[in-house]
């Protein structure tokens, strides 16, 4: 069922659908080159698939189901689809042997076959996925809104020049980030869900960063879920734009300055999973094998949605989708590719 679909009223695209496709590309090629020059990254290959029980899959909240499958060649071993690649680029920036200042992207393809889908969410996930190797020097607030500067520049300059391809399109968007925690947001809507206050907040101010995401608040609740075994806690969010068609904040990033040994037993404490130091990835940062890494990743579809202005994520990527939902919008003028 499409529980949460929006159905904005009088909606038209402003592309057909070949052009659509037109667009996309031009968004593909154009934004990941101006992302790996404005943050000094090379693009990398990256895994669709790696083994179960290796500790390398992300768990997300750590009660997605992931999708797993068994290997002839590999005795009948079980593997999974990847549910991100945070982990991964750590391990790979240590073993292709990248220094402070220099970082990693990749095209990571993703199946989080429990994800709720509407405007915004699909099974399907595609992120420009990127990690770049800091100092300790590095692991400050100040450091993190700088890199967010940085990747909203790169976003607002590929709008200019998606508007000025297709002039059909009028919206603009800010480079003023405006930052804030999810403490600052509770105390001032403590009675409005993390959404709304997502959403409140993004409405007076169209650019938000929203740090601090995974643990708990004065309240006793969290802002939302994070894996205790990658961002840290204290240094990381999400990035928001507002989106005009939706009438809503849209995450079009979320990314931190990543554990160290100190920040990953404390918050694996906390989610009470200790049980995954019996992993190499949780060793190698535990004993300082891992180099300190800031990453992310950024919604490939939802930056198309984006700066092309679409209603629905469907009509910027191919994906299943409820029948239901499929008719609604068919009826409301939102064709799924």
């Amino acid at each position: 069922m499409s529980k949460g679909l929006v159905l904005p009223e009088g909606y038209v695209s402003a592309l057909t659908l070949r052009d659509t496709q037109h667009a996309i590309k031009y968004i593909k090629d154009l934004f990941p080159q101006t992302l790996s020059f404005a943050l000094t990254l090379d693009r990398v290959s990256a895994p669709l698939i790696v083994r179960k029980g290796s500790g390398i899959n992300d768990d997300l909240n750590g009660v997605e189901r992931k999708v797993d499958f068994t290997i002839k060649e590999i005795d009948n071993k079980e593997a999974e689809v990847v549910q991100s690649l945070a982990k991964w680029k750590r391990m790979a920036l240590y073993r292709y042997g990248y220094c402070p200042g220099e970082g990693i992207y990749t095209d990571m393809n993703a199946i989080r076959r429990d994800d709720d889908t509407d405007n915004l969410h699909s099974i399907f996930v595609d992120q420009w996925d990127w990690e770049k190797v800091i100092t300790r020097e590095q692991r400050t607030i100040e450091f993190l809104k700088e890199t967010v500067k940085y990747i909203v520049k790169a976003i607002v300059f590929t709008k200019r020049k998606v508007n000025l391809r297709y002039p059909q399109f009028k919206t603009t968007l800010s480079e003023d980030v405006y930052f804030v925690t999810t403490q600052e947001l509770e105390d001032r809507w403590p009675d409005k869900t993390s959404k709304e206050r997502e959403n409140l907040i993004c409405k007076e101010h169209p650019t938000v960063f929203i740090m601090q995401i995974g643990g708990k608040l004065k309240s006793g609740e969290k802002h939302d879920g994070r894996a205790p075994d990658y961002d840290d806690w204290a240094l990381n969010g999400d990035l928001f734009f507002w989106n005009e068609v939706l009438q809503c904040g849209i995450e079009i990033s979320s990314m931190g300055i990543r554990v160290d040994e100190t920040s990953l037993q404390a918050q694996l404490a906390e989610a009470d999973a200790l049980d995954r130091n019996q992993y190499d990835y949780h060793k190698m940062i535990t004993n300082g094998t891992l180099p300190l890494t800031i990453g992310g990743g950024i919604g490939q579809s939802r930056l198309c949605l984006l700066l092309l202005e679409k209603a629905h994520i469907g009509e910027v990527q191919a994906s299943i989708w409820p029948d239901d939902m499929i008719q609604k919008c068919a009826d409301h003028g939102i064709t799924l590719l």
